[in-house]
């Protein structure tokens, strides 16, 4: 079963629970794969982390994990 997009989910979750979302992880530069805090991070706190636009990388995430052709 695919997993759905939560914002209270953790960064390794939504990246184990869906591959397709590390693409959009590298895309923008995050370090989150293979980070041991991502285990902790959630979207918003990685965004923040990262200084990037947290509703634009939630935006991107949701997309590739709700994607037909993901994974």
């Amino acid at each position: 079963m695919k997993a759905k997009f939560s914002d209270d989910a953790t960064m390794d979750a939504i990246m184990r629970g869906s591959p397709a979302a590390i693409r959009v992880v590298l895309q923008h530069g995050m370090l989150c794969v293979g980070c041991p805090i991502s285990s902790f991070h959630t979207v918003s706190e990685a965004a923040r982390e990262h200084d990037l636009n947290e509703e634009q990388i939630s935006c991107e995430l949701r997309a590739a994990i709700e994607s037909p052709d993901a994974d």
